[in-house]
């Protein structure tokens, strides 16, 4: 197996094995485990994916999430990512899906909503678009590296707040349903999350981020958007323009990442898989959890 640096820092592109050797063998599966710690980021190049295979590969990292309620592949282990119905045509501007795009294209970790939150993501690209649909990452422990030592020391034990709703309305008052706020109401983690393998910090915010908790509102989201800014100016960012075939999983305890626009006459369709984090890594020192009344 061969790493091949990729981001500012961070991110590798894995050569010599791909998912059917991880999902196959114990031994192959700890060394990409490993570079997964160190890297945060891990493109596979070249895989034959399908919903099968995608399944085994993400199965050796963890429990697997559902999707969430009202989106496409809820109940199953698939969220699609997708402007393609199911007859075939593409979705129009305003539709439920292109909304959903936009609301893919602001800087996000995935599942901070959930209980618990998600350790990995592994994104396959099955329909790419020929211009544009890039997925962008920013390493969130280099993010915590760069923040002034007694902005560290605020920020170590304090808990903020993660809503779905809160970054869907950012995007379009309707976008969360009544029934996704009900399914996932604001939830607080701790806004450091330690990784248990190398010890390294990392920030721990996003788009779905509404607050800090014993600070009032208008000064949290100030903070939260000089955070995100900082976290995220464009020499920090790797930029990955997609190919046939590729699979990239990343580790939302140390990065954010968000999608870029594509024409939308153009089809795109993106399967992902998320694995939910235990105790193992890291999530002990999250708690304690609260989620709102």
């Amino acid at each position: 197996m061969e790493l091949i640096p990729l981001g500012p820092g961070f991110a590798a592109e894995v050569r010599g094995t791909g998912l059917r050797d991880v999902a196959a063998s114990d031994e192959i599966y700890n060394a990409v485990r490993a570079a997964f710690e160190e890297h945060s980021v891990l493109l596979f190049r070249d895989q034959q994916v399908t919903d099968e295979l995608q399944i085994a590969f993400s199965r050796k990292f963890g429990p697997l999430e559902t999707a969430k309620a009202a989106s496409r592949g809820e109940g199953t282990p698939f969220s699609i990512l997708t402007n393609v119905e199911p007859d075939g045509s593409l979705v129009p501007p305003g539709h439920k899906e292109e909304l959903r795009a936009r609301a893919n294209q602001l800087w996000h970790t995935d599942s901070c909503f959930k209980v618990p939150p998600a350790l990995t993501s592994i994104l396959s690209g099955r329909t790419v678009a020929a211009t544009g649909g890039e997925t962008e990452f920013v390493s969130m422990r280099l993010a915590w590296e760069r923040l002034p030592a007694d902005t560290r020391r605020v920020l170590d034990d304090a808990c903020a707040w993660h809503d779905y709703a809160h970054s869907r309305g950012k995007i379009a008052a309707h976008l969360a349903s009544e029934r996704e706020r009900t399914a996932m109401p604001p939830v607080s983690w701790r806004m450091r999350w330690r990784n248990p393998v190398n010890g390294r910090d990392a920030l721990y915010i996003a788009s779905h981020t509404c607050g800090i908790e014993g600070m009032a509102r208008d000064a949290a989201l100030k903070l939260i958007d000089e955070l995100m800014a900082d976290a995220t100016q464009p020499a920090y960012i790797y930029q990955h323009r997609w190919q046939p075939g590729d699979v990239i999983m990343w580790d939302n305890r140390a990065t954010m990442h968000r999608g870029r626009p594509w024409p939308l006459d153009e089809p795109r369709h993106m399967v992902r898989t998320t694995v939910s984090a235990r105790d193992a890594d890291g999530l002990a020192t999250m708690w304690p959890q609260r989620t709102a009344a």
